[in-house]
């Protein structure tokens, strides 16, 4: 083979290569491990995304939702590093998820792929529930920066206006996805918010 035709050849694997890649989601951040997903489309920091089925650990409490998901992190966090029935730690995940509940709030974590419901640890709080998803199509939003109430409801409004423009419709309320420590810098930080649709 000539070596221009063999540089076009190796062009052509590397192009298709990083277009699959594009395609489908990586399943950790920052070393953690996420749910699955696969990207359908992108538009800015819109994407749609197709999410595969994984096992949520959840609590729902009360109070505004600073409090809410501060409270929900510290009992599901009490569960993962073993305050659970075999004292088993289980390693965290991301992102720590964030859902408006009749009133309340719903924060969960994802439980590593390597479980399944079967085999998870009891929990030791009543409060704790384990669920397993079904394979989902959600409309995510993307942005760094503070995760003020100003600030979710600003991009939650720009995520609804976009799925009303491309004739999305929504399923349910929206999920908020937060997938860094306090202590990152706010401008290095990886927040979403999310709608399940249709379609």
């Amino acid at each position: 083979m000539p070596a221009f035709k063999a540089i076009q050849v190796g062009m052509c694997a590397v192009l298709i290569a990083a277009s699959v890649a594009a395609a489908t989601e990586g399943t950790r951040y920052k070393g953690y491990e996420m749910p699955s997903y696969t990207v359908r489309s992108t538009q800015g920091a819109i994407e749609v995304r197709d999410y595969a089925p994984h096992i949520l650990a959840e609590v729902t409490v009360e109070g505004n939702r600073n409090r809410a998901i501060a409270r929900g992190f510290q009992v599901l966090a009490n569960y993962i590093f073993g305050g659970n029935a075999d004292g088993e730690k289980i390693a965290m995940t991301v992102p720590v998820a964030q859902a408006p509940s009749g009133g309340n709030w719903t924060v969960s974590f994802m439980m590593p792929a390597a479980f399944t419901l079967d085999d998870l640890p009891k929990a030791q709080s009543d409060a704790v529930r384990f669920v397993e998803t079904e394979p989902e199509r959600q409309l995510v939003i993307q942005f760094s920066g503070l995760r003020t109430d100003r600030r979710i409801a600003d991009y939650t409004e720009q995520l609804v206006t976009y799925a009303a423009n491309q004739g999305f419709e929504i399923m349910d309320a929206p999920r908020y996805y937060f997938y860094d420590d306090p202590m990152t810098p706010p401008w290095s930080r990886r927040n979403e918010i999310a709608v399940p649709i249709s379609g």
